[in-house]
């Protein structure tokens, strides 16, 4: 293992990112540290699948670093997922229920939404497909024909 002795030892997580688990255990009513931590885990890497340009970027910059590094270490897919596609692909890589995944999703996304602000969640919503509104907590708005 190569180490450079000069670099200060770092604990195994930022305060920042302990708060996030913190709030997303608290906000998702988990048992433990670990399993809100899992959700973390599950929930950025799989929005970092879908999304991509300035709002990917713009989003790392908020997160506590070790949530940023989940989010941008995914490569986008080509073909964005709608909200409930979302919750579904996450469901059967994990083997979880719709429910859980679901109720997951919308922890995780209370979190980040705290960290990103209004505008550039709304930002994030315009680029991304259909059903993430809800997923994030807000109405899904959709224009007058």
């Amino acid at each position: 293992m190569i180490s450079d002795r000069h670099a200060p030892r770092q604990q195994p997580y930022g305060t920042a990112y302990e708060q996030m688990l913190e709030k997303v255990r608290y906000e998702g009513a988990y048992p433990t540290r670990e399993k809100a931590e899992e959700a973390v885990r599950l929930v950025l890497a799989g929005l970092g699948r879908q999304l991509t340009g300035d709002e990917r970027v713009d989003l790392a910059a908020c997160l506590p670093l070790e949530a940023a590094r989940v989010l941008t270490a995914q490569i986008p897919d080509t073909q964005p997922l709608t909200g409930w596609a979302f919750v579904k692909d996450l469901a059967a890589r994990t083997g979880a229920s719709l429910a859980t995944t679901r109720w997951d999703t919308g922890s995780v996304f209370s979190a980040v939404a705290t960290y990103a602000g209004p505008d550039l969640i709304t930002r994030i919503l315009h680029h991304l497909p259909t059903g993430y509104a809800l997923l994030f907590g807000r109405a899904e708005l959709t224009p007058a024909a």
